[in-house]
């Protein structure tokens, strides 16, 4: 019946089934091979299913969705699996090459999706069981090094299956298979410029079972590290077997034989004297422990500071009341008070002289000299620059002559004192003007 089917029934059936197995939340089990690269794309039409309708308008088929993965258990994925999403509105992928160490391992893989426009989200679970394979490893490995793709272009299927079939005509293997993918973020490199459509770089490991052909072998002759050394391209002869596609940087391809790799076997160092025993796992206390009462601390918290600041007042209350020397403090005390009140009353009632800016003043037209007036609550500041004022104690007549005949006049003048000596001095100096 399959078979009778066309291409867009088939599309549509897989598709109701996978969406069939979402909603029900079940665990998909894939099974990839050690030492051979494991890709799994965390399709956004997968899950879109999982997640209710939405009663407002809008186009449900781009809402964007990211995705969120881990170890069943723990927060972060198992060291080989990678994860990389470039948008929310393109798909996620998993990639990574498990290694002998994780056959007959089950990985549980929590995947979590969430969809940013109805803030839903939707988890399964992608169970990895890795398989060993009797061509593992294979000998001879090369990494390449593409300077014009991104990790999530040559993930594709289609992208990494013209890569393999390129090199294989270069190589002609038997078995030929992709180890190994890499960004070349992670290993130190520069994030591009968004100018002139540059790409990350990506480092692609390649495996086969045959020695490496003579085109491989021609980046190791000494006049192509020459170039090499002096950031020129050597001289590929195979090179434009790539170049219609990918750019290859021949100073970055590795070659590896690992039949002639000497193993290097790590022994862990013997722990000093510093390092402390090895006490097994942490457990932690169980539930059942009683809760602590913490009202009697804060009594004695409260209660010890209050009582010592008490004791503190009352020595210091008996000392300065009923001692003699704290009553002759405070004795010695009020009587200062009581000086310093009597000398401000003192200083208030004391008479001073003026100084001479507030000496008489003389006025032309009347010819009359009359002194400010300073009485305590004057106030200077609206005092009139020129008064006419009578009947002033120690006043003194002098005469005045009219200015139309030789009749004199007599003018009232106040005596004025300045520190004990009259001021008629002032009078006749101002007569003489």
């Amino acid at each position: 019946m399959l078979c009778t089917m066309s291409a867009a029934a088939v599309a549509v059936w897989f598709g109701t089934v996978v969406t069939i197995l979402s909603r029900s939340h079940a665990d998909r089990n894939v099974y990839p091979s050690a030492g051979v690269l494991f890709v799994h794309v965390l399709e956004r039409e997968y899950f879109k299913g999982e997640f209710p309708p939405y009663p407002k308008s809008g186009d449900a088929s781009n809402d964007p969705i990211t995705f969120n993965t881990n170890l069943m258990g723990y927060p972060d994925r198992p060291g080989w699996l990678r994860y990389i999403q470039r948008t929310p509105h393109s798909d996620g992928v998993l990639y990574g090459s498990p290694t002998a160490d994780h056959v007959g391992k089950a990985t549980v893989i929590e995947i979590t999706a969430y969809n940013r426009r109805t803030f839903e989200t939707a988890r399964h679970n992608l169970v990895i069981n890795i398989m060993a394979t009797e061509e593992f490893p294979l000998p001879y490995q090369a990494e390449f090094y593409i300077k014009n793709m991104n990790v999530e272009e040559m993930l594709a299927s289609e992208v990494l299956g013209d890569f393999l079939g390129a090199v294989k005509n270069v190589w002609q293997p038997e078995r030929l298979n992709a180890i190994n993918i890499t960004s070349a973020l992670d290993r130190g490199g520069r994030v591009p410029l968004p100018i002139n459509n540059l790409k990350e770089g990506v480092y692609v490991m390649v495996g086969a079972d045959v020695p490496f052909s003579s085109c491989l072998r021609e980046v190791e002759s000494p006049h192509n590290q020459l170039r090499c050394s002096q950031e020129m391209e050597p001289v590929i002869s195979c090179d434009k077997k790539f170049r219609a596609q990918f750019h290859i940087d021949w100073c970055k391809i590795s070659l590896v034989d690992i039949n002639k790799v000497v193993p290097v076997y790590i022994t862990r160092p013997d722990p000093g004297t510093g390092i402390l025993p090895e006490y097994g796992e942490y457990n932690p206390p169980s539930e059942s422990l009683k809760a602590r009462e913490y009202f009697s601390d804060f009594l004695i918290t409260l209660a010890v500071p209050s009582a010592v600041a008490l004791v503190l007042f009352f020595i210091l209350g008996y000392t300065m009341c009923c001692r003699r020397e704290g009553v002759i403090q405070l004795v010695h005390h009020s009587s200062i008070q009581k000086s310093s009140k009597e000398l401000r009353s003192m200083s208030k009632n004391r008479e001073i002289s003026w100084p001479l800016s507030t000496l008489p003043v003389f006025n032309p037209v009347s010819g009359e000299v009359v002194p400010p007036i300073h009485p305590d609550n004057y106030e200077t500041t609206s005092m009139p620059l020129m008064q006419t004022q009578t009947n002033l104690q120690n006043q003194i007549t002098i005469p005045q002559q009219r200015p139309s005949g030789d009749n004199y006049v007599m003018s009232t003048f106040r005596r004025l004192e300045v520190n004990g000596i009259p001021e008629e001095r002032k009078v006749a100096e101002a007569l003489n003007l």
